[in-house]
C-alpha cells in the first residue's frame, strides 16, 4: 500500500541502491572560513540571530564546540534565523553540517525561493534520501531532485545551494547532486518545516550539529552560469 508523502518522513521506506558515498570530515575537522563577501550568519559561538524553532516536542538547541546542537526531537527540532536582510534570489547558502544520533535528516536547510521557500532535505526517509521539498507538492523523496547520499555519523559534510530566479543547484563535499529549473513548478515547504522560514535547519528524531553558515549573494557571471541546465 502507497503511504501518502503528507504522512511523517520517516515512515516509507526508499531502496538503498545507488548511494552515493562522500568522504566528509570525520572528528574534530575545523570549520572552513567564509567565502570572501560572505554574510556569516554564525559566529560559532552563541545564538544571536537565531531562535529555536517552535514545534511539538522540540529538542533542546544549544551551542557546543563551535556547532549549534539540535538535540533528538520528538519529532523534529530545529533552529531559525532572526535576520531581517536574507536575500530571496541571486545567492548562495552554504554550510557544514553532521549527523550525531538517529537515522533521519539531520541539519534540513529551509530557504528563500523568491517569494516563497523551499527545504533542502538531507538524510530523510531512512537515513539516506536528500533532495528538495517540495517542487509541485512531491517531496524530496517523490520527485526528480531526490538522490541517495550515504552519511556517516560524527563526520562533517559541507554543503552549498545557490538559489536564482530560475534555477536551485545543490552541491555536498562540492559534488554537485541537484540542478532543477523550478521556472514552471511550484515551489513550497512542507507544513513540517514552514516554522524554519524564512532560513533555518531542523532534524526529525536525530540529533545533528551545524556550523560555519554563510550567506553571499552571487555575481552576475555566477547567475549565468547558475541558470545552464543541461535538458
Amino acid at each position: 500500500m502507497r503511504i501518502p508523502a503528507r504522512l511523517s518522513m520517516s515512515l516509507r521506506p526508499v531502496a538503498v541502491a545507488s548511494l552515493l558515498t562522500l568522504g566528509g570530515m570525520v572528528g574534530f575537522a575545523p570549520a572552513q572560513a567564509a567565502p570572501a563577501g560572505s554574510m556569516v550568519l554564525f559566529d560559532g559561538k552563541s545564538l544571536d540571530g537565531w531562535r529555536k524553532t517552535e514545534s511539538y516536542k522540540a529538542g533542546d538547541v544549544k551551542v557546543e564546540d563551535g556547532a549549534i546542537v539540535l538535540s533528538t526531537g520528538g519529532p523534529m527540532s530545529g533552529v531559525t534565523s532572526t535576520r531581517k536582510d536574507l536575500p530571496t534570489v541571486d545567492y548562495e547558502l552554504s554550510f557544514e553540517a553532521r549527523r550525531l544520533a538517529g537515522g533521519d535528516f539531520f541539519a534540513a536547510a529551509t530557504f528563500p525561493v523568491g517569494k516563497s521557500y523551499i527545504t533542502l532535505v538531507n538524510g530523510g526517509w531512512g537515513g539516506s534520501v536528500t533532495g528538495l521539498s517540495c517542487l509541485n507538492g512531491s517531496d524530496a523523496s517523490e520527485n526528480e531532485t531526490r538522490r541517495y547520499v550515504k552519511y556517516q555519523d560524527r563526520t562533517w559534510y559541507r554543503f552549498r545551494v545557490r538559489v536564482t530566479g530560475r534555477v536551485i543547484r545543490c552541491w555536498v563535499d562540492d559534488k554537485e547532486i541537484i540542478a532543477v529549473d523550478y521556472q514552471d513548478q511550484e515551489v513550497k515547504t512542507r507544513l513540517e518545516t514552514r516554522t524554519s522560514q524564512p532560513l533555518g535547519f531542523a532534524s526529525w528524531r536525530t540529533s545533528g550539529a551545524i556550523r560555519a553558515v554563510a550567506l553571499r549573494k552571487l555575481t552576475p557571471e555566477e547567475v549565468a552560469a547558475n541558470n545552464k541546465v543541461e535538458p
